[in-house]
This record gives C-alpha cells, sequence and structure tokens, in this order.
C-alpha cells in the first residue's frame, strides 16, 4: 500500500510541476511584439513544410496559429500556449490555448499548431464565445500528411481544419484531455 502512495505522491508533485508554467503565464507570457514574430516564423514553417495549409489559409477567413505549445505530465498533465488570430494577413486578435489531461501518459514536448476558419459561422463562435472548448461548437478537422496531400477546394466541408507542426520531445500515453482556447489583451 505504502508503494501505491509513494507513486500517487510523486504523479501529483511531477504534475504540479509541469503545470507550474501554465498557473504562473502572465510573468511568463510574451509580448505582442513577439507572438507576432513567433506566429509568422511557424506559419513559414508550416507553409514550407506542408503547401496544402498554404493554399487553405489563403482561402479561409482567419488563422489562429498558436507557435509553441509546451504539454508535460506524468498521469496528470497540463499544457499552454500563446497565439493570434489572423485575418487578411493581419493580426486581430491574441488568444491562449490551456489543456489538463489525466490517463496513461508521460514525458514532455513543444509543438505548435494552427486552425484555418473556412467559413463565417465558425469564425464568429470563436468570436462570441467565452472560451472555446475543443468538442464542442464547430467540428475540427485534423489534417495529417495523407489528408493534406488529397485536399482540393472541392473536399473542403468543415469549418475547422487544424495542422499541428514543429513538434519536439517526447510525449508517451493514452488519456482524457479537456482543451479550452481564449482570447486575450496583450
Amino acid at each position: 500500500m505504502g508503494k501505491y502512495i509513494r507513486i500517487i505522491g510523486t504523479a501529483i508533485i511531477l504534475a504540479m510541476a509541469a503545470m507550474t508554467p501554465m498557473s504562473q503565464h502572465p510573468a511568463m507570457a510574451a509580448s505582442a511584439a513577439e507572438i507576432n514574430r513567433d506566429a509568422a516564423a511557424a506559419l513559414q514553417t508550416l507553409y514550407d513544410s506542408e503547401p496544402a495549409a498554404k493554399e487553405l489559409a489563403a482561402k479561409a477567413k482567419g488563422v489562429l496559429v498558436f507557435p509553441s505549445i509546451l504539454k508535460a505530465g506524468f498521469i496528470v498533465g497540463g499544457q499552454y500556449g500563446e497565439g493570434v488570430l489572423r485575418k487578411g494577413g493581419k493580426t486581430v486578435g491574441y488568444y491562449n490555448t490551456v489543456a489538463a489531461s489525466y490517463g496513461l501518459q508521460a514525458g514532455a514536448q513543444a509543438f505548435g499548431y494552427a486552425l484555418m476558419f473556412m467559413d463565417d459561422a465558425s469564425l464568429k463562435y470563436l468570436d462570441k464565445s467565452d472560451g472555446w472548448e475543443i468538442g464542442t461548437g464547430p467540428s475540427v478537422v485534423i489534417v495529417d500528411e495523407g489528408m493534406a496531400k488529397a485536399m482540393t477546394t472541392t473536399t473542403l466541408t468543415k469549418g475547422v481544419y487544424a495542422f499541428f507542426f514543429s513538434q519536439k520531445g517526447l510525449m508517451a500515453g493514452l488519456g482524457l484531455q479537456g482543451s479550452k482556447i481564449s482570447k486575450i489583451n496583450k
């Protein structure tokens, strides 16, 4: 019994350490200029590695890009990142993404992702909601390498497409995750 209590205690301590950056995010938050610079570089990296993303972004009503999201956990985990919403290539708002997870997981990683809003209804939902929880509201289609090669303007039927890129680190496991995107002031 004592062995299991030590394991659970260790898991809680590691999870708290992993989530510390999330609880202190105002102190470590990037400036608007830094977020814009990082977002522009991240989008260029995405477009260079996935030409379909560039074509999709050209048709999108808005692109929400998170250049770097940090994720860590052991049993319990968390992630945090800041990004920008661009319409017509211009920044119109700043957002953060926060997630917590629970399950068989261990590790740490950094990654970026971009959400392409293809219709006014999906973009309006983001603008009007008090924090958008992935899994509610517009459906999100994760674009993998195979799908990106098969995409054409006639196959685009959903409101939001997501591209993940620049993954570094190692995070493995299975678990439940809740993620929320909220507008922030910069």
